[in-house]
């Protein structure tokens, strides 16, 4: 994670002398305006995702199973908030490492998700056992 800052800040660095060199001072205001605009979509696409989770019960996604089959290592807890639209219920201590989240569906099955430094590194789908009696109590296919 702190390598990913310094090589973003080196970029950063590189693109602003990169455009001064070769377009003076215009440059320098066109690739900082670049810079700016990029942060802004960034932020917007952050407060959309969040305000769309606002919108429903912490810690609930329509189906734990697609969910689980959607996760990959090292996608960012953003990610999945955005794939979930709802945040995390938090399972660990607040401001820890690693951070664990789970998300539930109506059907009480449940996807817990382990992050370290805001990335995926696992996950685990736990599904409830299902009751056969259910089925044959509705009397469906028994002989009156």
């Amino acid at each position: 994670m702190q390598f990913q800052k310094i090589m973003v800040s080196l970029a950063i660095a590189v693109l602003l002398v990169a455009a001064h060199r070769f377009y003076g001072w215009g440059g320098v205001a066109v690739a900082a305006g670049a810079l700016v605009m990029w942060m802004l979509l960034h932020f917007t696409r952050m407060m959309q995702i969040l305000k769309r989770a606002a919108n429903r019960p912490i810690g609930f996604v329509d189906s734990a199973v697609m969910l689980n089959a959607k996760l990959r290592p090292g996608v960012t807890l953003m990610h999945v908030v955005a794939m979930t639209r709802a945040l995390g219920e938090l399972r660990s201590a607040k401001d820890t490492q690693p951070e664990w989240f789970r998300w539930t569906d109506a059907s009480q099955s449940h996807v817990s998700c382990e992050f370290q430094q805001g990335k995926l590194k696992k996950w685990e789908l736990v599904r409830p056992p299902q009751d056969d009696a259910a089925g044959t109590a509705s009397g469906v296919g028994q002989d009156s």
